[in-house]
Parts: C-alpha cells; sequence; structure tokens
C-alpha cells in the first residue's frame, strides 16, 4: 500500500459521508493538516482493550473488526467498522479505556484526530454533536438487538441473520465500473462463528447445509448469498 497518497480531507469523499461533511473549508484544512494517516496490513491491531485514547479513529479505506477477549480466551467480535465510520468513540468522549481491540479484516487506511483537534471541531459545530448522538444511538441499538437474536434465536436462524446483515457490510463493489452481482462475504470461518454466538465446526456445518439448500454458493472462505428471500425467512426478518 506504499504507492496510496494520503486522503486529502477537502476532497474526500468519505468525509461526504461522514459527521465531518459540513465542516468549512478553513476547518477542513485544519483537520487535515492535523490529522495523521497510518496504513495498516491485514490483522493489524489499531488500537487495544484498557489503552486510554488520545483521539478519535476515522476509517478511510477497508474493514475493522472491533473485537472482545471472554473469560474463556474466545473472541467475541461486538461490531464492525466501514469507511467514513469513527471507531473509540465511546471511549473519548466518555474519558473511559477502550472496552474492546480494534483489528483490520483487510488493508486499510486509517485517519486519527488527535483529542484537542476533535473537542475544538465539536464544540465549534453543534450539529457535529447530534450527529455523534445518533451514532451512539444506533450502535445501542445494534447491540440491543444482538443481544434479543442471541436469546431468542436458535443456531440456524442467528447464522442466517448473520449473513444477510453481512451481505450489507460486503456490499457490491465497482469492477472496472460494472457492479457485482453478487457480493462475497470474506470472513474466516473462527471470526463467522464469534459473530454468531456458536462453534466454529458448528458454523461450518450449517453453511454446508445453506449450500446443500442452494441458499448459498462456497468459495473457500468465500460466501455468496444466492436465495436472500429464504434466508430472511429461516431468520424471521423482514427483507
Amino acid at each position: 500500500m506504499n504507492d496510496i497518497v494520503d486522503p486529502f480531507c477537502y476532497d474526500c469523499k468519505i468525509r461526504q459521508k461522514s459527521c465531518f461533511n459540513n465542516l468549512n473549508k478553513e476547518d477542513i484544512d485544519l483537520l487535515n493538516s492535523e490529522k495523521v494517516t497510518t496504513y495498516y496490513k491485514k490483522d493489524q491491531t489499531i488500537f487495544h482493550k484498557d489503552r486510554y485514547p488520545t483521539g478519535i479513529y476515522c476509517l478511510f479505506k477497508g474493514k475493522i473488526k472491533i473485537s472482545k477477549i471472554g473469560i474463556d480466551g474466545k473472541e467475541q467480535i461486538v461490531r464492525f467498522v466501514l469507511p467514513g465510520q469513527l471507531l473509540g468513540i465511546r471511549a473519548l468522549i466518555g474519558g473511559r479505556n477502550y472496552s474492546a481491540n480494534a483489528t483490520t479484516l483487510e488493508d486499510s487506511i486509517v485517519c486519527f484526530i488527535n483529542k484537542l483537534s476533535f473537542f475544538n471541531i465539536l464544540d465549534k459545530y453543534p450539529n457535529l454533536t447530534s450527529c455523534m448522538l445518533t451514532m451512539l444511538s444506533q450502535l445501542l441499538e445494534e447491540a440491543e438487538n444482538k443481544m434479543t437474536s442471541m436469546a431468542q434465536k436458535p443456531v440456524r436462524e442467528r447464522l442466517a441473520e448473520t449473513l444477510l446483515f453481512l451481505n450489507n457490510i460486503f456490499e457490491s463493489e465497482s469492477q472496472s465500473g460494472l457492479q457485482i452481482q453478487h457480493p462475497c462475504i470474506s470472513l474466516p470461518r473462527e471470526d463467522l462463528a464469534n459473530v454468531v454466538g456458536t462453534a466454529t465446526e458448528v458454523v461450518i456445518r450449517l453453511l454446508h447445509d445453506f449450500k446443500e439448500e442452494n441458499l448459498i454458493m462456497i468459495n473457500g472462505r468465500k460466501v455468496t448469498i444466492i436465495d436472500v428471500e429464504k434466508l430472511h425467512q429461516i431468520a424471521k426478518t423482514s427483507n
């Protein structure tokens, strides 16, 4: 990734989809001069649990998982971060240590904004605060929905629900200007099992069942959904 030029905030299309989209040019230039851009390889850790935040991270390119290690030593994926989304916002605003680890799922580019610069911008733009509150509210809703699913749904339903959720994350990407008809979910089986909340061997068996039922295609670690409607029926979610 050494041939990639640092993203310039003013022209950044990702910024335009983020909470920083309404900044004036002066503040955008200031943000650009003070941010630090870092290139991470796949499986690199961005921050560790219990470390104190010194700023905020914004994902420019790639995918990141936020995870915790349980008392049994197993990893539990809490959520995924996509381009334009922020990392470490709860810890920074709450003045607390990170409660989880942030690790790249693929080669990624991350911009870091120091604490002082971030809070100066936050004070100047009330709509930025509103955006942050909306984002935190969405994270809370996702956590509540996942708790309900884990408590009430059997593993088969949870896997179908997770595949549909990940299908939206690994959405269609452009290849030579054309849209891929069916996005591939590229995730290690262990990570998939962590999201579902079950053993890896159970996920492998159920994926085989879904394949036999012509609901998905499997190519190595890649999973492609071919019957979204049927998976919604299994997951008991609305299409």
